[in-house]
């Protein structure tokens, strides 16, 4: 008699033998579901959730720190007015509004042809401390942050410093009715904890992202340039239907908010994300391995790199982009306000729009940078130098050209927005030149290179506040620019000639440049000194 088909129960099988059936054997499904969760998973890289995360992060962060160079404008009384024998002294404006005689009472819109009132009685001077108060602090905080991120890693560092300078904000409106002093105070600790920041996302770079993604990575950074941009006419839209408090309150909450997904999705190195495919682990690990050792509780090389050329040239030309960079971002709402007379919504949309569009164009030079090195059309080196001469010498002589407009709005916002856009190729350029030469040491080079190069952001201020102090009149503000085109520009040549993005032998720990192209590229590199086996998991640590 023959064997009749063994009959199924669910997923199991029952085979005949001799006239009977054994015991069922169960066997996956022949048929699996289209999608399930760990499909779509490993649809989305960890890469990309990283690059989210740095993105949103940097976003978040600069909302924080930006918001008041907005909100500023509407907090304090307008400066002196110019008296009708200055105005008449020259046949060029001073000014390109009509200034409001004390006894108007009109009400006016947000097309008016004159800036509102403040609150405070702060001279420019006082804004100019309280502006650069976050700076000072933030430049003292950048070694501390490169320390701390190769000690406890880039998750702790990173999100602590989100969530300290979000309780900030939410403190600052309070801070300032009570003293401006007490406002310094907070913006000084903000500054403390966002100086964190920088290091410790350059120091997950290294870890994650292999060299040929690195400039499309770097665009993530740009976050910073959406969440200026966003800030600006948001802050616009917040104080002229609900007063500047309200601005904080927001800003504030949102870093709170952001706090929450950084703790859940942020990890400091590939092969510790639950979530990561064994395909994707593979590709960073062959990538990276070569470059990459264990570099949380690595010795730092303080000395090799405060004596390096290479550091060196990244810090002085970027001193330079932040001075233009930040002349921009915070004079750059009084200089709309005090000339060019816009009102509080058109001044945030005005000083924001650049902004938001200069993250696009960050995209596109990181990509072009990738697609010139890739494709061999330039040396990684060149192309590092030329992003840079980018960055920073067009927007230094248009910067000098808008003081030269006068009075032409349409041609100033123009070059304004041109000058603001081409910036962003640093980051094809000088910035990401920091992974290149210590892609094991990217968080203590960068916080000794924005030791370096940050002291613009409180400088540049500092500068604009001492030349207005008398007035804020056109020809006051064309010896900003002029001293800001200066600086730009000429700070570009000490990279020139001392610049490269070959990897320097301090960033391993035997001070020995590896082979390329080994097997040990496979795992992340372990120390041969003397040619013995090492089995500790970082031979920094002895």
């Amino acid at each position: 008699m023959g064997a009749k088909p063994a009959p199924r129960s669910g997923n199991n099988i029952r085979i005949m033998e001799d006239g009977g059936f054994r015991e069922e054997i169960p066997v996956p499904s022949l048929r699996q579901p289209k999608y399930c969760f760990k499909t779509l998973q490993d649809l989305i890289p960890a890469r990309l959730v990283l690059y989210l995360l740095s993105f949103t992060g940097f976003l978040v962060s600069f909302m924080m720190r930006t918001d008041i160079n907005i909100a500023i404008v509407a907090m304090v009384k307008l400066p002196p007015p110019i008296s009708a024998d200055q105005l008449n002294k020259t046949e060029e404006p001073l000014i390109c509004y009509t200034p409001l005689t004390t006894n108007s009472t009109d009400d006016r819109d947000e097309n008016s042809t004159s800036p509102e009132e403040g609150q405070f009685d702060w001279n420019p001077t006082i804004q100019s401390t309280i502006l650069g108060s976050f700076y000072w602090c933030y430049i003292l905080s950048q070694v501390i942050g490169g320390v701390l991120t190769q000690k406890f890693g880039t998750k702790a560092v990173f999100g602590f410093s989100q969530l300290l300078t979000a309780i900030c904000s939410l403190l600052i409106p309070q801070a300032a009715v009570f003293h401006y002093s007490a406002l310094i105070f907070l913006r000084s600790i903000q500054g403390i904890a966002s100086g964190l920041t920088w290091p410790a996302m350059y120091a997950i770079v290294g870890h994650w992202i292999p060299a040929i993604e690195r400039s499309r990575f770097m665009s993530s950074f740009q976050g910073f340039s959406f969440g200026i941009g966003l800030t600006y006419p948001l802050c616009g839209f917040l104080i002229a239907r609900y007063g500047w408090p309200i601005v904080f309150y927001t800003t504030g909450s949102i870093g709170m908010c952001w706090c929450v997904f950084w703790w859940l999705l942020a990890y400091d190195a590939p092969d510790k994300h639950p979530r990561i495919s064994m395909k994707e682990l593979s590709y960073i690990q062959s990538n990276v391995g070569n470059t990459m050792v264990g570099s949380k509780g690595m010795r730092v090389p303080w000395w090799s790199i405060m004596t390096s050329l290479p550091a060196w040239a990244i810090g002085i030309t970027t001193f330079g982009r932040i001075w233009v960079h930040y002349t921009f971002i915070i004079p750059g709402p009084l200089y709309m306000k005090t000339v060019l007379g816009f009102s509080i919504q058109k001044n945030g949309v005005m000083s924001g729009l650049p902004f938001l569009c200069s993250y696009l164009s960050s995209v596109v030079f990181c990509l072009l940078a990738d697609y010139l090195v890739n494709h061999n059309l330039l040396g990684l080196t060149n192309v590092r130098k030329l992003f840079t001469a980018v960055s920073q010498v067009i927007p230094g002589i248009m910067v000098l050209i808008i003081g030269y407009l006068g009075c032409d709005i349409v041609s100033v916002l123009v070059l304004w927005f041109l000058a603001v856009t081409l910036i962003t190729a640093s980051y094809g350029g000088a910035m990401a030149n920091v992974v290149d030469i210590g892609p094991n040491l990217a968080g203590p080079i960068l916080a000794f290179a924005q030791t370096i190069h940050m002291t613009a952001s409180f400088l540049s201020p500092l500068v604009a506040g001492i030349f207005l102090q008398e007035n804020t009149s056109l020809e006051q503000w064309r010896k900003v620019f002029a001293v800001t085109a200066i600086i730009s520009v000429g700070t570009y040549f000490f990279y020139q000639a001392f610049g490269t993005a070959e990897v320097q032998s301090w960033n391993y720990p035997d001070g020995n440049i590896p082979p390329p192209h080994t097997e040990s590229d496979l795992h992340p590199l372990k120390s041969k000194e003397n040619g013995r086996k090492d089995d500790k998991e970082d031979p920094a640590e002895e």
